[in-house]
C-alpha cells in the first residue's frame, strides 16, 4: 500500500528548525510519487509561494498551511498571566491549519498577520478567539506533542484533552483531525492511545503524519546542529538534560516507509494513513490570490486618464528643462518623449510614473535632497522630464530600452536616493497618500552563508573557535563587491570551472580551495564539520527588513499577502521577488548619507560665504577637481572612495567627465578580471593602439578607445551588426549580464544569423 500524503512538514522557513530546501523537496516528492504534499512551517507563511510554484511545476498538488503557535489563554497575555497552565505562554502550543480554498487561504493570512501584530510574545501566537473568527475554509489538525489535546493526552489528562477536541470540533466540524505520529518517544505512544479513544467517542477522524524537518535520513546530524545553533548550545548539551531533543524519524519519508512505520501501532492505523488523502482531496488545486493577473498599482487619480495626465506633465516638464538650458528644443527630444510615452501607456505603467514623480517632487518641494538618478532609469527622457531623474539620457547616450523593454513587459524599477535624515518623511508622505493599510515595508530572508555556517557548525560540534576561524578565512571573496564563494564551490566545483568563472589569475581561489579539500581528506574532524556545513549552507537563518523597499497596493495589503510586524514596523511576509510574482510593486526609498552631507555643506557655504550652490549647474570641466581625482584624493566621494578605486584613478588619470563615468563602469568583476581596465588605461595614454572590431562600430566605441565598457554599447552594436530591434538588444544585454545560458545561446545564434545575413563573416 502506498497511499499517503504528508500533512506536517517544515521547510527552511521554519527558521533554524526546518532543514528542507523547497526545490529539493519538490524533486524528492516527485521521485516518491506523491500526489500532494503540505507545507506547515512554524508560525509563518514565508515559504508558501515558493512551495506552491515548485510543487505545481512537478505536477504535485500543494497543500498550503502553517503550524500555528496557539495559546490556551489570550494572545494579549504576557509572562504567563491568564493562562490555564504553566507552559502556555512560555512554550507555545501548536495547531496545524491548512487552507481548503481561497477563503481559507485569506483567513490563514489573517491569522498569521494578527499572530505577529497582536500575539507576538517570543513567538507569533493565535488564540481561540482569533480562531473562532477566521476558521472558515480551514482544516485543523491537532499537531505534535505540543498540540493542546496531544499534550494533555501524553501526560494522562484525558478529560482536558477531550475538552479541547470538543472546542476545536465546534469550530471545524468534519474538518478537524486528530494527529498521530510514529516516533521514538514513549509519551507519543501514550498520546496516540488516548487520542484514538477520544476520536472514537467524539466521532473525530485520525490522520498519520511524519512531522518532516529534514529531507534525507542522513541529514539528521545536520538538523541537530541546526537546532543547536538555534538554542545556542552544543550537540552534547542538546542530547541530554532539559535540552534533550529527539529528532529521529523526522526525514521526508516515502509512502511505503510511512505505511511500514505505522503498521499495527494502534487500532485504526490504516484509516489514519488513508485519511491523509481525504484531507488532500478537500483542498483546491490552485489559489487565485497566488496567481499573477497583472500588476496591482494604486490609482493616482480618479478624475483623469492617467496616460493623459502623464503626457501633460511630461510635456510641461520637458519645456521647463529646455528653459533651464538642461535639454534641447529639437525634434530628437520631442520624438523620444513621444516614443517613451507610447511604450509606457501600452505597458500600463502610467500610474507608476505618476506615483514616483509625485513623491520625488513633493520631497524637492519640502527641500529634501533627492539624488539625480541611478541605474537604468537614467536612460528615460520621460523620467528626466518628470523630475524623477536629473540626467539627460540623450546627451549621455543612454538607452530607454535598457530601462523598459517594449518587447517584454516587466515592471520598471526606479531606485531613488533621499537625504538619509529625511527619507522617513517621504515614506510617511506615501503612507498618508495611499493609506497605511495599503503600504508596508518588505521582509528579507537572510540565509546561512559559508563563513557563518562554518563558525556556527564548529560551535555546535564543540570545536575551538580558532579552528573554525581558520577554515572560514579560507573562503575568498568572489568579486570586488565582497560576495564570498560558497562552500559548494570551494569543496565540490572543479578548480578549472572556478577560475573560468572568477578569473584565471585568481591564485587565492585555487590555493585556498586545494587547501580546504586537503584538510577534509586528512582530518576526519574537519571532514565531518565540512560535510555538515555543506548541508546547512543556504538555509534561511533569520529575517530582517529591506533597507529601502516599500510596497504600495491598490487595496489593503492583508487581502493580498500575509503581513509581518517587526518592532512596530509593518512588513510583508513575502520578499520583493515574491511580491512581484503576485503582481505587487516594490519602490525603493534609499537613504544616502552623501546627500545629507552635501546639503549640510551647501548650507555652510551659504552661511559663511553668502553663495548659493546649485549642484546641477556646477561645471563638469573644473581642472582642479581632476587634479584631486588623479591623486586619488576621493575620501568621502560617493563610489570613488574605496582603496581599489583610488588606485584605479591614479592609474587612469581622468581629465573628463566621461572618464569618471567609465571608471565607475570598469570597476566591476568582469572588466577587472578580463584585462579591459588595463586596455582602457593603456589606450587612453597612447601605450596601446585604438582598434575597432568593425569600422561601423567606431561611433559607439570611440569615447572608450575601442574598449567595451557600457551595456549600451553592446545593445547598439547588436542593432548595427545583426539588425536587432531595441527590445532584442536589451534581451541580449540581460542574458549576458545575468549569465542565463539558455537565453545566451538562443541570442548568440540569432545574433550570428542576423550578422551573416548582413554580410559579416561568421567567424
Amino acid at each position: 500500500m502506498t497511499d499517503f500524503v504528508h500533512l506536517h512538514l517544515h521547510t527552511q522557513y521554519s527558521l533554524l528548525d526546518g532543514a528542507i530546501k523547497i526545490k529539493d523537496l519538490a524533486s524528492k516528492a516527485k521521485e516518491f510519487g506523491y500526489s500532494a504534499v503540505a507545507i506547515t512551517d512554524h508560525g509563518n507563511l514565508f515559504g508558501i509561494l515558493d512551495f506552491y510554484k515548485s510543487m505545481r511545476e512537478q505536477g504535485i498538488k500543494p497543500l498550503l498551511g502553517m503550524e500555528a503557535y496557539f495559546t490556551t489563554g489570550s494572545r494579549f497575555d504576557r509572562k504567563g498571566k491568564g493562562s490555564e497552565d504553566n507552559i502556555t505562554d512560555r512554550s507555545n502550543h501548536h495547531l496545524i491549519l491548512i487552507a481548503k480554498n481561497d477563503v481559507g487561504l485569506k483567513n490563514l493570512y489573517k491569522l498569521s498577520s494578527l499572530a505577529f501584530k497582536e500575539g507576538f510574545y517570543y513567538k507569533p501566537r493565535i488564540d481561540y478567539e482569533l480562531l473562532s473568527k477566521y476558521s472558515e475554509g480551514l482544516i485543523a489538525i491537532t499537531a505534535c506533542l505540543k498540540g493542546v489535546p496531544t499534550y494533555y493526552a501524553s501526560i494522562g489528562e484525558v478529560q482536558k484533552a477531550e475538552d479541547w477536541v470538543k472546542k476545536f470540533k465546534d469550530l471545524f466540524g468534519e474538518d478537524l483531525y486528530l494527529e498521530l505520529q510514529a516516533n521514538s518517544l514513549p509519551e507519543q505512544e501514550v498520546a496516540n492511545r488516548h487520542l484514538v479513544e477520544i476520536g472514537k467517542r467524539l466521532g473525530v477522524k485520525l490522520v498519520a503524519t511524519g512531522d518532516a524537518h529534514y529531507l534525507l535520513p542522513e541529514d539528521r546530524i545536520a538538523h541537530q546542529v541546526l537546532m543547536a545553533v538555534q538554542m545556542k548550545k552544543t550537540l552534547n548539551e542538546l542530547q541530554k538534560g532539559e535540552f534533550k531533543c529527539a529528532n529521529e524519524y523526522l526525514h521526508f519519508a516515502s509512502p511505503q516507509e510511512m505505511w511500514e512505520r505505522f503498521k499495527g501501532k494502534f487500532d485504526g492505523w490504516e484509516k489514519a494513513l488513508l485519511n491523509t488523502l481525504e484531507v488532500a482531496q478537500k483542498c483546491q488545486d490552485s489559489f487565485e490570490v497566488l496567481e499573477n493577473k497583472g500588476y496591482l498599482l494604486p490609482s493616482f487619480s480618479e478624475n483623469f486618464s492617467e496616460a493623459e495626465l502623464l503626457k501633460e506633465l511630461a510635456i510641461k516638464g520637458l519645456k521647463q528643462r529646455i528653459e533651464q538650458g538642461l535639454a534641447k528644443d529639437s525634434k530628437e527630444y520631442w520624438d523620444r518623449l513621444e516614443y517613451e510615452l507610447s511604450v509606457v501607456e501600452k505597458m500600463g505603467f502610467a500610474g507608476y510614473f505618476l506615483i514616483v514623480q509625485d513623491f520625488i517632487n513633493w520631497a524637492k518641494g519640502q527641500k529634501i535632497p533627492v539624488g539625480p538618478g541611478r541605474g537604468s532609469a537614467a536612460g528615460s527622457l520621460l523620467a528626466f522630464a518628470l523630475g524623477i531623474t536629473d540626467v539627460d539620457p540623450i546627451k549621455h547616450g543612454l538607452l530607454f530600452e535598457r530601462f523598459l523593454n517594449p518587447e517584454r513587459v516587466s515592471m520598471p524599477d526606479i531606485d531613488v536616493d533621499f537625504c538619509m535624515e529625511n527619507r522617513d518623511r517621504v515614506v510617511e508622505y506615501v503612507r498618508e497618500k495611499y493609506g497605511a493599510e495599503n503600504t508596508a515595508k518588505i521582509i528579507t530572508y537572510n540565509v546561512m552563508k559559508a563563513k557563518q555556517t562554518l563558525r556556527d557548525t564548529a560551535r555546535a560540534l564543540g570545536l575551538p573557535y580558532s579552528e573554525a576561524d581558520k577554515l572560514a578565512k579560507l573562503i575568498p571573496p568572489g568579486d570586488v563587491q565582497g560576495t564570498w564563494l560558497s562552500l559548494e564551490e570551494m569543496l565540490l566545483t572543479p578548480i578549472e570551472e572556478l577560475l573560468e568563472k572568477y578569473g584565471k589569475h585568481r591564485t587565492d581561489i585555487e590555493i585556498n580551495a586545494k587547501k580546504l579539500r586537503k584538510l577534509a581528506q586528512e582530518n576526519p574532524e574537519i571532514k565531518k564539520l565540512l560535510e555538515i556545513a555543506l548541508r546547512l549552507e543556504g538555509l534561511t537563518r533569520h529575517t530582517s527588513l529591506h533597507a529601502a523597499g516599500v510596497v504600495i497596493s491598490p487595496v489593503p495589503l492583508e487581502e493580498l499577502v500575509p503581513l509581518y510586524y517587526d518592532d512596530g514596523e509593518v512588513a510583508t511576509q513575502f520578499d520583493m521577488v515574491k511580491l512581484e510574482e503576485v503582481g505587487l510593486v516594490k519602490m525603493d526609498f534609499l537613504g544616502l548619507k552623501t546627500l545629507t552631507e552635501l546639503e549640510k555643506m551647501r548650507q555652510m557655504v551659504a552661511q559663511r560665504h553668502g553663495k548659493e550652490i546649485e549642484f546641477l549647474k556646477l561645471p563638469l570641466d573644473d581642472p582642479k577637481v581632476y587634479e584631486l581625482l588623479k591623486e586619488g584624493l576621493t575620501s568621502g566621494v560617493f563610489q570613488l572612495e574605496s582603496g581599489g578605486m583610488k588606485n584605479l584613478l591614479k592609474r587612469l588619470e581622468p581629465d573628463s567627465f566621461d572618464d569618471i563615468v567609465a571608471v565607475l563602469a570598469l570597476y566591476r568583476p568582469g572588466p577587472l578580471k578580463s584585462g579591459l581596465v588595463d586596455s582602457y588605461i593603456n589606450r587612453k595614454h597612447g601605450r596601446e593602439p585604438v582598434e575597432y572590431p568593425f569600422p561601423e562600430l567606431e561611433p559607439i566605441l570611440k569615447e572608450t578607445y575601442g574598449v567595451w565598457v557600457y551595456q549600451e554599447q553592446i545593445m547598439k552594436a547588436s542593432q548595427i551588426l545583426a539588425g536587432f530591434t531595441p527590445g532584442e538588444a536589451d534581451t541580449l544585454r540581460k542574458a549576458i549580464g545575468k549569465k542565463k545560458k539558455e537565453v545566451m545561446q538562443e541570442m548568440r545564434e540569432k545574433f550570428i544569423k542576423g550578422a551573416v545575413e548582413r554580410g559579416y563573416p561568421e567567424k
